[in-house]
C-alpha cells in the first residue's frame, strides 16, 4: 500500500475529461480552475487514486506523478526532449547505476532526470545560467535533494573543451554536436558510448561524418522514433489521427581503443 499524500508534495491533478494539472501540496493552499477550488488540506493525508470534488462539484482525481508527466508539465525554459525520445536514449546509451556521464545542453533538465533516476552521475555542461538553475530545481523538485548529489553542472561550452577523462558516456543535445566529437575522444574509455540529439538531419550527417573521420568510432547508428497511439472504443478500432511523428534523430557510436 503506497503511503499517504503529504504536504509539499507533488501530485496530479486529473479532471473528468482527462486534463493533468501538477500541483505541490501545501497545508491551507487551494487548487483554482475554472471549474472551482479544491482545497489541499483535503487531499493532504489520504492515499493516491482517490476522487475529490471541487466547490463547483467537478471532480479531480489525485495520482502522484510520473516521470513522464512531470516533464510535460514541469517549468522550462529550453526545448526538452520529450519522453517518447528519452526512453530509447536511455537504452542506446546503456544508462545504469555508477554510469559516469558527461551530459552537454541540459536545458531544463528533462534527460538529466531520467539519467539519474537510473543511477547515472553526470557533470553538465550548460551555457546559460538561468537554464542550469531550472534544470538543477526541476531535478530536486523531482527527485529530491539527494539526486543533487549525483548532478554537477558547469556554466561553460563544450565546444572548447572538455576537462574530463574515464567518462562512459557522452550524451549531446547541441547545434552543432561535431564540435565536442574530439574532445569525446579524449574523454570517454574505450568502449564508451557517445549520443548526440539532432532535430536536423543536416546536423546528423556533420556529426556522423565527424565520428567517422577521428577513427575513434564504431557501430555508428541513427535513428528516429515515432509514436503513434491507437483509439479503441469497443469494437471500434483504428489509429489515431493525429500522432507525435519527428521529434529529433538519436546517433549513437562506440569508442574504440
Amino acid at each position: 500500500m503506497s503511503a499517504p499524500l503529504a504536504d509539499g508534495e507533488l501530485v496530479v491533478l486529473l479532471d473528468s475529461k482527462g486534463r493533468r494539472y501538477l500541483v505541490t501540496l501545501q497545508a491551507g493552499k487551494e487548487f483554482h480552475s475554472h471549474s472551482g477550488i479544491l482545497p489541499h488540506d483535503e487531499i493532504i493525508g489520504v492515499s493516491e487514486g482517490g476522487t475529490f470534488r471541487s466547490s463547483r462539484g467537478s471532480s479531480y482525481t489525485v495520482l502522484r506523478p510520473t516521470l513522464s508527466e512531470f516533464i510535460l508539465k514541469m517549468p522550462r525554459g529550453a526545448q526538452v526532449i520529450y519522453p517518447k525520445d528519452i526512453g530509447p536514449i536511455l537504452m542506446l546509451a546503456d544508462i545504469g547505476p555508477g554510469v559516469r556521464v558527461l551530459e552537454t545542453g541540459i536545458g531544463s533538465g528533462a534527460l538529466s532526470m531520467a539519467m539519474l533516476r537510473a543511477g547515472a552521475e553526470i557533470v553538465g555542461y550548460e551555457l546559460r545560467e538561468d537554464f542550469a538553475a531550472r534544470a538543477q530545481a526541476n531535478v530536486e523538485r523531482f527527485l529530491g535533494a539527494d539526486a543533487l548529489q549525483r548532478y554537477k553542472v558547469e556554466l561553460r561550452d563544450a565546444y572548447e573543451g572538455v576537462d574530463l577523462v574515464d567518462l562512459d558516456r557522452v550524451v549531446l543535445d547541441l547545434p552543432e554536436p561535431w564540435q565536442v566529437v574530439p574532445h569525446s575522444v579524449d574523454a570517454l574509455h574505450a568502449g564508451g558510448i557517445i549520443l548526440g540529439y539532432s532535430p536536423s538531419i543536416v546536423q546528423v550527417m556533420q556529426f556522423r561524418d565527424a565520428l567517422e573521420k577521428t577513427g575513434a568510432f564504431a557501430l555508428i547508428e541513427t535513428l528516429e522514433v515515432l509514436n503513434r497511439g491507437w483509439h479503441i472504443e469497443g469494437n471500434a478500432v483504428r489509429p489515431d489521427h493525429r500522432m507525435v511523428a519527428h521529434t529529433g534523430f538519436l546517433t549513437s557510436a562506440r569508442r574504440l581503443s
